[in-house]
This record gives C-alpha cells, structure tokens and sequence, in this order.
C-alpha cells in the first residue's frame, strides 16, 4: 500500500487501484498521521488540526472515533499476509507505521536531500536527475481534496518552500552542465506562477540572453522591473539591474580559462553560484 499527498490524497492497492479516502474529517486524520509517519500522535494534535482554538467538549471522543474509522479502513485495504495493523494506539497517541518509500512526501524529501549532496560534490547531472524525479511526484497542490487546519497547513507550506528549493538547484545544475537555454519554456512558467521571485527572473533572462534573444531578454528585465514597482514599490535588485546592463552591453573578451567558482551558501543548505557568473559573454 503506498500513499500519495502531493495532489489529491490517495490510497494505492498493492495492485495499483486507488482506493477510497474516506470521508473527509477521516482522510483529514490519515493525512495528518501519514505526515507524522512512525512519530507517535497526540490526541491534543488531532484536536489542533479539526478545531483550531474551538474545539467542542466531545472532541477526544470525536477524534477517537475517527481514528476507529480510519483503522477499519487500512485494515479492510490491508494484504491478507499483514501482521499487524499500520494505525496502532500507544500511550499518549496513535502512531501509523508506514515505511517512508511507501509516503511520496518522504521520497520527495529525500530525493531532494540527495540532489543538494550531489551538486555540493560536483556531480550535476547526477544532482539534476534526482531534483529533476523529485518535481516529477508533484500532481498538484499537495492534499488539494482534503480540508486543512492548521497542523496540515504549517506542512503544506513546508513542501511548497521545499518545491521552490528544489527548482532553484535543479536549474542551477542544469545551468553548471551548460543547459540553461534548455529551461526557457519552464522558466517562463516558473515568473508566472512565481512573479515576485527575483531568482527566476534572473535566470531566466540569462538564458534568453545566452540562447542569443537579445530582445526578449530585455523585455524580460522590464516585465520584472513592472512587476516589482506595482507589487511592492521596489526597484530590481543590483544583480537583475546587472544582468540588464549586460544584455544592453555584452562584453566580448578572449578565450580564458574558465575562472574557479566560489560556491555561497543559499537558503536552506546547497550550493547556488551567484547570479551573475551565470551569464556568458554573448
């Protein structure tokens, strides 16, 4: 049985049907436990997630018949050849026991955390591929069919700050294998979906200017320049402006050697070089 929560919540058989969630305050306890994986639960958790700050006096009692509904559904989904149950009660909790590779959250975690280890050892294509299988779990918003308070909310945002993460190294490993112009068309996307994330534009209007579209690289710079003023009264930051500066006035030198690169750290861990070693000559 395998778990998926980045789009809608579902169930999958060992056969690979998609079984049923259950009803939603239920699909809603699963998803909070699955999100817990191997942690034990508290009863006060559940109470957070259903009720926020006004939880009413039946509240443990509702939780716990809840839990009864989801426990009746993993075992009536369960193999014949399980031992035990996957939702277990334990002093204090519940606790769901469920091997991470089975949670796509967890594989897309890890995947990740391997992506950041590669290009911090310098095996882009490596790291680009891991990154690259990690976006590939994302159907859609995660548990967009399943209603959420405030428990499954704080870890929604962590999953999107993580998507968003793992977008910035997979286009920097793509870039350091010199496959940046590659990205356009998804880069687009991303300042659409994305218009007050100044690294997106950036790389984005480096790579135009490296495929040689001089023009649409400038037009690039001032769709950013527009949105920044509208949205939050700013200028572009000193990198963008000097991105802009070089499209309008592209050095031409010789051929050097390439110059090391001297690695910053970003946020959250990994290797991002800054943004402007990522425009060439032209």
């Amino acid at each position: 049985m395998r778990f998926n929560l980045i789009g809608p919540f579902q169930i999958i058989a060992c056969d690979g049907g998609v079984l049923p969630v259950g009803t939603p305050k239920v699909s809603q306890i699963l998803a909070v436990l699955l999100t817990h994986s191997n942690d034990l639960v508290t009863p006060d958790t559940f109470i957070q997630e259903l009720w926020q700050h006004s939880p009413p006096r039946s509240a443990l009692n509702t939780v716990q018949t809840y839990v009864h509904h989801a426990r009746r559904l993993l075992m009536d989904e369960a193999r014949p050849d399980t031992e035990h149950s996957l939702l277990t009660t334990r002093f204090g909790g519940y606790t769901m026991h469920v091997d991470d590779s089975a949670i796509d959250i967890k594989v897309f975690e890890r995947l990740v955390t391997r992506g950041k280890d590669e290009l911090r050892a310098g095996r882009y294509e490596a790291a680009a591929d891991a990154l690259g299988t990690a976006l590939d779990l994302w159907r859609g918003p995660a548990l967009s069919n399943v209603p959420t308070g405030d428990v499954l909310a704080g870890r929604i945002v962590h999953l999107e700050e993580l998507r968003i993460r793992a977008l910035e190294l997979r286009i920097e490993a793509m870039r350091l294998l010199g496959r940046l112009r590659e990205l356009v068309p998804e880069l687009r996307t991303l300042v659409h979906d994305y218009p007050l994330n100044e690294w997106f534009h950036g790389q984005l209007i480096a790579a135009l200017h490296q495929a040689g579209r001089r023009a649409e690289a400038l037009d690039a710079y001032q769709k950013v320049r527009r949105i920044l003023r509208e949205e939050l009264g700013l200028e572009p930051s000193p990198d963008i402006q000097w991105l802009h500066e070089r499209v309008l006035s592209p050095v031409r030198a010789s051929p050097a050697p390439a110059a090391p690169v001297v690695p910053v750290a970003p946020r959250g861990g990994g290797v991002v070089v800054p943004l402007w070693e990522s425009v060439g000559s032209g």
